[in-house]
């Protein structure tokens, strides 16, 4: 015998409340009022790397396509024959990548502790106009709250693209 429509939503509801609970709980124990907390100990994200299956098609897209510059492409240290390669996503900040040629590595996959995605903030112009780049170029995306745009890389990684400043989602501060 299956439970029935209202005992399945009412089993919904008390698990979206259980959640609501527990993060309530977690911003009492951990938040701390902007004007009280203390001074990150970090300068900023100096980069963030992934995995490329093919620096050519990477750099196309990312250079290319969203028009973030290749700043730098070397042999990595830790891989001989790997390439480590790094594009200028604004702000001082570095979007790098790291091929592993003979590895044979599986497709992406979101595990725990793995990446969801990369959001990258874009003047509204400019996340207009790539998001028109984007569409030109097939690639499919889902548009939410009129300033995010989430795709995927020829890797199968995430990425979102936000008009937002830098410290605030969707209207709200969150730094």
């Amino acid at each position: 015998m299956g439970i029935d429509a209202a005992e399945q939503e009412r089993t919904q509801l008390e698990t979206q409340r259980h959640f609501e609970e527990q993060r309530d709980r977690l911003r009492a124990e951990y938040m701390v009022a902007p004007e009280a907390r203390p001074r990150s100990s970090a300068r900023g994200l100096h980069h963030t790397a992934l995995v490329s299956s093919d620096v050519q098609a990477t750099v196309e897209f990312y250079q290319g396509l969203l028009e973030f510059p290749l700043t730098e492409l070397i042999e990595n240290r830790d891989y001989p024959g790997s390439s480590h390669f790094f594009f200028d996503i604004g702000n001082g900040n570095l979007l790098a990548f790291f091929d592993f040629p003979g590895l044979d590595l599986g497709p992406y996959q979101e595990v725990l502790g793995g990446l969801h995605h990369v959001a990258i903030s874009v003047e509204p112009t400019r996340w207009e106009a790539l998001r028109v780049k984007l569409v030109a170029a097939g690639i499919e995306l889902a548009e939410h709250s009129d300033v995010s745009l989430y795709f995927r890389d020829p890797d199968g990684a995430r990425i979102e693209l936000i008009a937002d400043p830098l410290g605030e989602m969707y209207g709200s501060k969150v730094l």
